[in-house]
């Protein structure tokens, strides 16, 4: 029996087998208080979902064949740009946030638009719908990477428009439970100038916020950095001060060990997107490995480079892109030399990285079902029929391979039951 406080905190836990459980099962069922599960139902900590670019929800799915600068202008720019208007905004929005906690992501860190009127409306659903958000004003003022018509007009106006934002945010979480917390969020080295790059910088380390941006995502992007900077752009992100222990770098399948050597020493997380990464990555992730060097790691559904808004689905693609790895994907090759030597995620580990790996990455007591955290969880429903006796590592590889949304019956936020359809259930 988990016990919860007032403050959305796991109290207690309390066995079978203690003094106390009966009394306290009689008191819950008095004061009508008492969720209790079906045979076939498990509780299993809230996913953190730590990169999701939310104005790209409608067009998830769309157009993954194309080259990565080809889609972001063709594509992407485009409907960002959507979000000048709030109405739009505020009708993807409600739509996505509901989405992601009807699929178990009770924490979500989001690249907002370049628009703060529709980043202010993502900030609001959060707070409707009950999740808690990590939001960020996306800024890109570099004319010769982004377009005319989508972009920061300047450096000064770009951040002036996060700092408005970080204070607005800052404002409104006075009155909210379960507050969402601003982030510096340069959209990556390429759409950002030099000085842009030096005040985000400086306001990162100014309000003691966060940060997100991608890193070694493509060589398109890695091959930018070195001809403009003439380093790689882990070294960019750097130099100016973008890289702390309060800053997520999307993707990084290019990472080098230099790169992952200043991410350790950084303390920086890194967001595998596996999903995202087979169709913009231009290489394999080495999960395993990073996961050994001790580097922090999370997990991250990229939409909309990402098709899927389900992290059981990204759970299920980070071991199937790491067996890739190992085993080679070219049968023309002798089976002798085809794969490597990159050893293969388990999916305990892609669960931890959804999981402990995301919490611990924003700094969130959660992501495990521990007194002193956040009641952050998902109840889920098995769907298969046993035939046989499952242990629980058979039960539980079941669950990570069969869940879908269908199964996923109860989302609590904070200790706050969330009714997926109409946002949070106070009782």
């Amino acid at each position: 029996m988990l016990c919860l406080d007032h403050q959305g905190y796991i109290a207690q836990i309390v066995s079978p087998q203690m003094k106390d459980y009966q009394l306290l099962i009689d008191a819950a069922k008095k004061a009508d208080c008492l969720l209790e599960l079906a045979a076939d139902q498990v509780i299993l900590p809230g996913f953190i979902d730590l990169h999701i670019h939310a104005p790209q929800w409608p067009n998830a799915g769309v157009a993954l064949d194309q080259p990565l600068e080809q889609w972001l202008n063709a594509y992407t720019f485009p409907l960002e740009k959507r979000y000048q208007d709030p109405s739009f905004a505020k009708k993807v929005y409600a739509n996505l946030v509901q989405e992601l906690l009807a699929q178990g992501t009770t924490t979500a860190l989001y690249f907002g638009s370049v628009h703060n009127l529709g980043n202010l409306e993502l900030v609001k659903a959060c707070y409707h719908y009950g999740q808690r958000g990590f939001v960020g004003k996306v800024v890109m003022d570099n004319p010769q990477q982004t377009p005319e018509d989508y972009r920061d007009l300047s450096t000064a106006q770009a951040l002036r428009d996060t700092e408005d934002f970080i204070k607005t945010v800052q404002q409104l979480n006075q009155s909210e439970s379960i507050p969402v917390t601003p982030v510096i969020t340069p959209r990556f080295v390429p759409s950002c100038t030099t000085p842009t790059l030096a005040g985000l910088g400086y306001l990162a380390r100014q309000y003691n916020l966060p940060i997100q941006s991608h890193c070694s995502e493509s060589d398109w992007e890695n091959d930018y950095a070195i001809q403009n900077y003439h380093q790689r752009d882990a070294e960019v992100l750097n130099h100016f001060g973008l890289l702390t222990d309060k800053a997520v770098m999307a993707h990084g399948t290019l990472l080098n060990e230099a790169d992952l050597n200043l991410f350790q020493k950084r303390q920086v997380v890194l967001a595998h997107c596996p999903i995202s990464n087979v169709y913009f990555g231009n290489a394999v992730l080495p999960a395993k490995e990073i996961l050994e060097r001790k580097n922090k790691m999370g997990l991250g559904t990229d939409i909309s480079g990402g098709f899927s808004p389900s992290l059981y689905q990204n759970i299920r693609q980070a071991v199937i892109s790491s067996h890739q790895l190992h085993e080679g994907v070219d049968a023309r090759i002798d089976p002798a030399t085809r794969g490597s030597s990159r050893k293969m995620l388990t999916m305990k580990n892609a669960f931890y990285l959804a999981t402990v790996g995301g919490a611990q990455s924003l700094h969130v007591p959660a992501g495990v079902i521990q007194v002193g955290h956040y009641a952050d969880l998902q109840i889920v429903r098995q769907n298969w029929q046993a035939f046989q006796a499952e242990t629980p590592a058979m039960r539980f590889e079941k669950f990570m391979y069969h869940t879908t949304k269908a199964n996923i019956d109860q989302v609590m936020v904070q200790g706050k039951l969330i009714n997926l359809n109409q946002g949070v259930n106070d009782d």
